[in-house]
This record gives structure tokens, sequence and C-alpha cells, in this order.
């Protein structure tokens, strides 16, 4: 019995939501003649995880659960339906002639209309049976099933990927999102479909829990998954009559802080610029709040600077960090004055340099350092 929760292994609440008793051990593998007798019910415990808020069930996974068994090429309307959002996925983001794979494919009911759409469509799918049937249609599909964030597919990276009414079997779907995430293309895109718990919370269809499904995603838990595994949800909806949970996502990128070291040059040489044009050890800073003490740990700076002032009492008679500047009141400017103050108060800069015009008539020259340099008051 698994009392963490399976998406974000906080502990599950104590007490089930809901238990169902002498369910179907699985909604496939329907029993036969022959091991009719043998087939006993099972008890189904639903709980909810108090920090994620994902619904799941507190059972073993089906045996089955890395094959998907698909009834979809039977439906004319779904068939219909998923040629128009195929083509209008592979369209928006332009994907045709693009590698795309589908994980978990099944017997490649999907995979043919995304291949029809202008795919250049691959599949993976744990079933031998299946995925020789797919290659008998000839499809482009391997066997396997991705269970490790480092499992390498063949024929990757891919410009896109699909897995559809898949998510909610696996016990470890970290794992398979992590895996998918990592044989992408840096501009890669998906599309992810689960059941919509939402719409069964409102109709109260408690004949949908089952045991082949082990989680129960509404779309803030299926964004919230899918967000921490490596993906930006780039829409997600409800579709074919409420029943299914569509997200669209984007592998995410690392951001680039490329500017963030410009500017850090930048700031540093106005700085110097300034404080050079006065005699050693006659410019103070006003502010020792965060922003101010990464600012004065910029290169050859705390040597410069011959003491910063905060009005507040807790920091005063210390020193700022690894520049070990000392922290003063602001009467030390009347004491042992400086002929700069450069302000360095953030949001409160503004406010600070008021102080210090009505406040400090000895103070000769004032300036605020802004986001892009030193702005000199007088």
């Amino acid at each position: 019995m698994n009392k963490k929760c399976i998406v974000c292994n906080y502990n599950l609440y104590d007490m089930p939501l809901l238990v169902l008793e002498n369910m179907p051990y699985g909604a496939q593998n329907l029993p036969t003649t022959q091991t009719l007798s043998a087939d006993k019910g099972i008890e189904i415990e639903v709980r909810q995880c108090p920090m994620c808020g994902l619904i799941q069930l507190n059972n073993a996974p089906v045996s089955y659960y890395k094959q998907v068994i698909r009834a979809t090429s039977i439906s004319k309307e779904m068939r219909k339906f998923r040629q128009s959002e195929f083509k209008n996925f592979l369209h928006q983001h332009s994907l045709l002639g693009k590698k795309l794979v589908e994980i978990g494919c099944g017997c490649g009911d999907y995979l043919s209309i995304l291949s029809e759409a202008g795919a250049k469509a691959y599949g993976i799918e744990d079933s031998k049976n299946s995925v020789q049937s797919c290659i008998k249609k000839g499809l482009m599909v391997s066997q396997g099933f991705i269970d490790d964030p480092d499992y390498e597919l063949l024929h990757g990276p891919f410009d896109a990927f699909c897995i559809m009414s898949f998510l909610e079997h696996l016990p470890n779907p970290n794992a398979t999102l992590q895996g998918i995430c990592n044989n992408l293309t840096e501009d890669a895109v998906g599309l992810v479909e689960v059941p919509n718990f939402d719409m069964i919370l409102r109709s109260n269809l408690f004949s949908e829990f089952v045991s082949d499904h082990l989680l129960y995603f509404t779309r803030e838990t299926l964004i919230q998954t899918l967000s921490r595994n490596g993906f930006e949800v780039i829409n997600c909806c409800s579709i074919w009559h409420d029943y299914i949970l569509s997200a669209t996502v984007r592998k995410r990128k690392s951001n680039c802080l490329a500017e963030f070291s410009s500017l850090q040059n930048r700031i540093c040489k106005k700085l110097h610029e300034y404080i050079d044009r006065f005699p050693p050890g006659r410019v103070a800073v006003w502010g020792a709040g965060h922003q101010a003490l990464t600012i004065l740990a910029l290169p050859g700076l705390k040597d410069r600077v011959r003491y910063v002032v905060d009005s507040a009492e807790f920091k005063q008679g210390r020193f700022t960090p690894s520049t070990h500047i000392p922290i003063v009141a602001p009467e030390t400017l009347r004491e042992n004055s400086v002929d700069a103050i450069i302000v360095m108060s953030a949001a409160y800069s503004n406010e600070v340099a008021s102080i210090v015009q009505s406040d400090y008539s000895n103070i000769r020259y004032l300036a605020v350092l802004g986001d892009t340099g030193v702005r000199e008051l007088y």
C-alpha cells in the first residue's frame, strides 16, 4: 500500500476519500471461461495528496500498465475528431515533416492519423504484438517503455511528442515525463491528454474509478505535474464532450542571464568612475539591504567605501558580509562626515535621497544608484 503521493512524494491523507469493494481487477484482459473461477474482485482506495492535491488510487498498477490497449479504430466519430485535432496541432506548431513520437502508441491508431496529417511519426510501445501490428502497417515503432529519465529513444531527439490517455496508468509518471523531455529538441512541443477529473467530480461519476487508472488529474494537478517535470504548459482545456483534458506543452528552456553579467560590469564601471572623483575614504553608501550588499561585493568596491549607512538599528555596529564595511547609524554623517553619498536603497532610494537633502546639508554630493548607473542629484 502506497502512503506517499505518486507525483510529489508527500504523505497522503491518512483516511481514504472513498473505498470501493469488489471492484474489477482491470478493465482489460477480461476473464475467459477458463479463467473465470480465478477472477476475484478487489478493494480500491481513493486517496488525495494534501500537498499537490492529486487524486490517486492506493493500489498497485495492473500487470499490463505499460501497454496501451485502445479501441479507437472502432469509433468513426473519434477518428474524425483526432484527424482535425492532430492536423491543427501540426500546423499551429509548424511540425509538418518534423519528427514526432507517440509514447504508448498501442496498435498505431493515432500514429497512423499523425502520419497522414504530415508528421514524420514514430512510436514506442511495450507490447510486442502491438509493435508487430504497427510494423505490418508500415509504421515506425520500437518496443520499449520509458521508466527512467535517462532512457534513450531510437531516432531521437524529437521535435514533438504526444502521450494520449496513458499518463494516468503510470506508477512513476515523473520518470516517464522526464525521460520524454530528455529525448526532445530544445524547441519541442507536446500534446498530453488524460481523463478529465474535473468533469468526473461535477458529474459524480464514481464508476470512473478503475484500477487501470492510478491517477485522476484535474486541470490544476495536470499542469503542476507537467511543470515539475520539465515542461511549460501553453494551454490546457477540456475536449471531447468534456471527458478529456488536453494540455499543449513546450520543453522548458533554461533562462539566459548573459544580460545580468553585462549590466553588472556596467554598474561596476559607473561606480568606480563616480568614486574616482573623490579622495580616498570620502564616499559612503546609504543602504544595507540585500541589493546593496550584492553590489558592494563587486570587484574593487570594498576598499573604496568608508562606511554604509542604514536606519535599521539591528544592522548598525555590524559589517557588510564578504566585504566587511562598517554599517553605521545616519547620525554618523554629522559626526564623521564624507563628501559624497551613493544611495543604494532600491525602491526606497528616492525617499532616502530626500532625507539626505533635508537633514544632512553637510553632504556636498548626492547620487542614487539606478538600474542603468549612477544618477547624480547634486
